[in-house]
């Protein structure tokens, strides 16, 4: 199956690039509601 070998060269760099970037959003939603600044 194609689907199968192409899968992880496609959703390595998703989780790489997502994954940080929804910790930051949720961080910082987190300081905004907490005012620690």
């Amino acid at each position: 199956m194609i689907t199968l070998n192409i899968l992880p060269s496609i959703l390595v760099p998703l989780v790489g690039l997502v994954f940080p970037a929804v910790a930051m959003v949720s961080l910082f939603f987190h300081v905004q509601k907490n005012k620690i600044f």
